[in-house]
């Protein structure tokens, strides 16, 4: 027998076919499929077209009347779309991103789609988002915060030959880091009281409910989970729930989890 690879495609496919067991095939086949795309319009110049699950998601956040609203990895914007076109008017949303290529592409997709009413209460930004938390004066500002955390992506991996062959279970490891630096520090700038989503597009639970179970292991009585409900499509997990494209119609991977601040 040959020596296992530690990555590449065929590294891929036993790492996630030890996760999903017989399932793995079709749903392999599913993220291969076309998408469940939809084009949103909601209070919008014209619609913007981004997967039902995302849409799902952003909607999960629950935004307070007034005040500031995160939207923290916020490129290419489809999400921050979604919430400011639900935002009260005396709300205001802040949408970060620390890449300058992806913030620029995040600026011009909120010029075009948002109205000047809307678009004049978002602000654009690119400080990095797992280090605000550290800085005491940013700490309990935000009364909502959606983190749609950087990960591994798989739909786009196994879609790109490139991406697939340089595959290792080591770039889970690194993003569930990633992960739980966002995770944690964004939930330092929550407000007592607020609301939380986290999110990513990932498969492995190590990305998902790992960066949820060590927040709420770490601030328990503060960290209040409030899961939100599994919709036609979408399946519970530990702290969250998730979207897979075999089972949701094409849409997905989206988990969803979220989360209440508790005032002391």
């Amino acid at each position: 027998m040959g020596k296992q690879t530690d990555g590449g495609g065929e590294a891929f496919d036993r790492f996630f076919r030890e996760l999903f067991g017989g399932r793995w095939d079709g749903l392999r086949e599913a993220l291969l499929a076309p998408g469940d795309a939809i084009d949103y319009a909601d209070g919008l110049r014209e619609p913007y077209r981004l997967d039902s699950a995302s849409v799902a998601a952003a909607r999960r956040l629950l935004l307070p009347d007034s005040g500031e609203i995160l939207d923290a990895c916020a490129a290419p914007g489809g999400k921050s779309l979604v919430i400011a076109s639900r935002m009260g008017p005396g709300a205001r949303l802040l949408a970060n991103e620390l890449s300058s290529d992806r913030r620029r592409r995040l600026s011009d997709v909120l010029d075009r789609y948002l109205p000047d009413e809307a678009r004049a209460r978002v602000t654009v930004s690119g400080f990095d988002a797992a280090a605000a938390g550290g800085r005491a004066s940013e700490r309990g500002r935000f009364g909502a915060i959606l983190l749609d955390a950087p990960c591994s992506s798989e739909r786009h991996v196994l879609r790109d030959e490139g991406a697939l062959a340089a595959w290792s279970p080591a770039r889970v490891k690194f993003l569930a880091r990633r992960q739980w630096s966002l995770l944690s520090s964004a939930f330092l700038l929550l407000a007592p009281g607020g609301c939380l989503v986290y999110a990513t597009c990932a498969l492995s639970p190590a990305e998902n409910d790992g960066p949820m179970r060590r927040l709420i292991e770490k601030y328990e009585g503060l960290a209040e989970l409030d899961p939100p409900e599994a919709e036609a499509g979408a399946e519970r997990t530990e702290y969250g729930i998730h979207y897979l494209p075999d089972v949701a119609s094409g849409a997905g991977p989206l988990y969803v989890a979220r989360i209440r601040k508790r005032s002391v």
